[in-house]
């Protein structure tokens, strides 16, 4: 798709002279006012100078409905509804930045459109533990991957005039007691894994904002921490951006007003209920930050830096002179969001070629399971979503099957989704388990569409999942349903790993994320063949939970105490854990099959020995195989062995996703630089490139290396 042109940045000496000649002008109270909330979801300006409102809007998949100003309700508006875009776990997935610029790009359209100045999106928290209730709203477990994929989507947005706010910064790692759970992590897993994506963010995306997270590091809150905000991202970084807090995430007026936050948003609601009256006066950077500040507890020049970077916000955003005017949801928002997921669905299994399943063919097929038909738009917290349509995997399987014999069963059921809560069903579980059955036996295949679904407990905000085991009954219900017929595809909706213990009963299964508006179209273009299958494992699926490192290390490491949580994977997160302790996954990171077949061929390296300013060519060719065209994604993961510190067995640090025609060959490099190599060095709080030999793997997974090529850093 095109890109409409758009001066991302203006002339910034004219306008730091303008932001300069307003903060003269201002009261003391007027400047206070810019720092925290007016409403759920807006700050004041000044209407003495004209200075405008500043509007943001939930979230990372799509522009949430209106909300009304001082409670959660909805404003039930009817021209608020949107495109719902796939999760970004999916988005992850296409392994393809091209494909993360079209989205981020067509949201912030949306968002223009709607007149919304900031977007409280993306998000890149880091996939630490398959509990995470927030997981789907990320990118995954490795930070390069994360970062890469990261940085289109902030240009896209912002290409719009709309700020994308990057979030939730940082070790919002889980939502189990995220309000108030203190987490300790090395520096080295600081600086190696939590902090490169934002890092990515913040140097090339040029992010105008970012969320501080709820949770506490090192005894202070993320949202106004002095190390991450004051140090990290404004020194280190030069981040000339504003920082807001999540909401309800601040707890203290001097720490707020010394440690680096700008906006304040949602104090005293808990994020959630309604606040008294005049409630915004009484916010930490509101009555009681003027107070210091006349006082002369508080110097002014603290706040002029607060209101001179909301300014600068505002005339990159609402007060830009050549913002576009956006576009409202429509069928090229439509054809991104389709496109995003048939490239992020991934193939897990494929015994007997069972997919794709011939359209063409006339039989019946069960489609069995809830989440044929339930919306997954709603629910999930923040992220929840008024989307104009949301095909379902039935409708897009009905509609592509015209020749099928198709009948549905729901198999299970769970309650409607609610915040905070776990609702039950209003059916009887047998009685669903028996027509599921029967359907089965009728059929000549089974579609099992499950997984997890929005709801408390599950892929949601403010709350982890209990268990790494399918919900309501579905792994019994498997089993049972490969008893009567044993042609079964599993279609798994969900945005975390789940444990599989039906996987040798069932012919397939893929990895079908939450797609949003497209969901049925997107799942029915891979179920034919339209679409060749194409997405990546961005996280690992451990076999059982105690595999994956955080919980490997017992309660303490997840999910701390309720006061304290100690990150003793440290930089072994996800894949890096699994490789560097023999330990078998159940499907790997950068996983994910085709209906062609590749050849990855004749790897090989521009040079033997590099110097710590070079860059290292990585080549190879790559060869469809098989009968029809597709896209395989080449990765390139290093390892230092005889290291002088510990360290992952490998570390992804390139990767290329590469379209071929059936028998086409081509050749590809993908440049590394060698100071990537660097580890972060504690006793110096600096990077260390060691020299001596390294390992370059390059495969089509993290378990699947085809060549190792060794070479030297001098």
């Amino acid at each position: 798709m095109s890109h409409a042109t758009y001066s991302q940045e203006i002339n910034f000496l004219n306008s730091e002279k303008k932001i300069d000649s307003i903060i003269s002008l201002l009261t003391i109270k007027e400047k206070v006012d810019m720092v925290h909330a007016q409403s759920k979801f807006s700050s004041p300006g000044v209407d003495r100078l004209g200075i405008p409102e500043l509007w943001m809007s939930d979230g990372p998949h799509g522009v949430r409905a209106e909300i009304n100003w001082d409670s959660w309700s909805y404003s039930k508006w009817t021209n608020d509804s949107i495109t719902a875009f796939p999760a970004l776990t999916c988005l992850a997935a296409t392994f393809n930045p091209n494909l993360s610029a079209d989205y981020g790009f067509s949201i912030g359209e949306e968002a223009g459109y709607r007149k919304k100045d900031v977007l409280l999106g993306p998000g890149i928290n880091i996939y630490r533990t398959p509990l995470n209730g927030r997981n789907f709203e990320y990118m995954g477990e490795d930070p390069y991957l994360a970062s890469k994929m990261v940085v289109p989507y902030i240009q896209g947005v912002q290409k719009n005039g709309v700020a994308a706010c990057v979030k939730h910064y940082i070790l919002n790692n889980q939502e189990l007691w995220r309000d108030k759970i203190n987490v300790e992590v090395s520096d080295r897993a600081l600086y190696e894994i939590y902090l490169p994506a934002f890092k990515a963010a913040v140097k090339e995306g040029k992010a105008w904002s970012i969320m501080g997270a709820y949770n506490q590091f090192r005894g202070q809150y993320c949202s106004h921490n002095e190390l991450l905000l004051n140090k990290i991202l404004k020194e280190d970084w030069q981040f000339d951006g504003v920082v807001i807090t999540d909401w309800g995430a601040t707890h203290n007026t001097k720490q707020a007003a010394l440690y680096g936050l700008d906006i304040e948003m949602g104090t005293g609601t808990n994020g959630l209920t309604t606040s008294k009256e005049n409630a915004y006066d009484y916010y930490y950077l509101a009555n009681p930050f003027l107070k210091l500040l006349k006082n002369g507890e508080i110097e002014e020049s603290v706040l002029n830096d607060k209101v001179r970077r909301i300014l600068r916000l505002m005339f990159r955003t609402t007060m830009s002179s050549n913002r576009p005017l956006g576009k409202m949801n429509n069928q090229e928002h439509l054809d991104v969001a389709r496109k995003v997921g048939t490239e992020g669905i991934v193939l897990l299994k494929n015994e007997d070629s069972f997919f794709p399943v011939n359209p063409n063919k006339k039989i019946t097929i069960a489609v069995i399971g809830e989440n044929a038909t339930r919306p997954m738009t709603v629910g999930g917290g923040s992220s929840e979503l008024k989307a104009k349509q949301e095909i379902s995997p039935l409708q897009g399987i009905k509609e592509r099957y015209k020749n099928a014999n198709i009948i549905h069963a729901m198999g299970y059921a769970s309650g409607p989704s609610a915040y905070g809560r776990v609702l039950p069903s209003k059916f009887d579980a047998n009685t669903l388990k028996q027509e599921a059955l029967e359907a089965a036996k009728k059929a000549d295949i089974v579609l099992f569409v499950g997984g997890l679904n929005k709801s408390h407990h599950q892929d949601c905000e403010g709350g982890d999942r209990q268990s790494l085991e399918l919900p309501f009954g579905q792994n019994e219900l498997l089993e049972q349903l490969a008893k009567v017929n044993p042609n079964i595809g599993v279609v798994l909706v969900s945005g975390n790993a789940v444990a599989m213990p039906w996987l040798d009963h069932v012919k397939g299964v893929m990895q079908a994320w939450y797609l949003g508006s497209e969901t049925g179209h997107a799942i029915a273009d891979i179920l034919s063949g339209d679409e060749n299958p194409s997405g990546k494992l961005p996280f690992t699926f451990p076999k059982k939970l105690n595999d994956n490192a955080a919980h490997y290390f017992g309660e303490i490491s997840y999910p701390g105490d309720g006061i304290n949580q100690v990150y003793k994977d440290d930089i072994l997160v996800g894949y890096r854990w699994h490789d560097t302790k023999h330990i078998k996954p159940l499907f790997a990171f950068g996983y994910g099959l085709s209906y062609t077949t590749f050849k990855i061929s004749d790897v090989k390296t521009d040079k033997k020995k590099y110097s710590k300013t070079d860059k290292i060519s990585v080549s190879c060719n790559i060869e469809n195989t098989g009968d029809i065209s597709g896209a395989e994604v080449v990765q390139v993961y290093i390892g230092k062995p005889k290291s002088e510190v510990k360290r992952a067995l490998k570390e992804l640090k390139g990767f290329c996703k590469v379209e071929l025609s059936k028998n086409e060959i081509r050749n590809l490099t993908i440049a590394i630089d060698a100071s990537k190599l660097a580890y972060y060095n504690e006793s110096i709080s600096d990077w260390t490139l060691e020299k001596g030999d390294y390992i370059v793997y390059v495969g089509n997974a993290s378990d699947h290396i085809v060549e190792k090529v060794k070479i030297e850093i001098e």
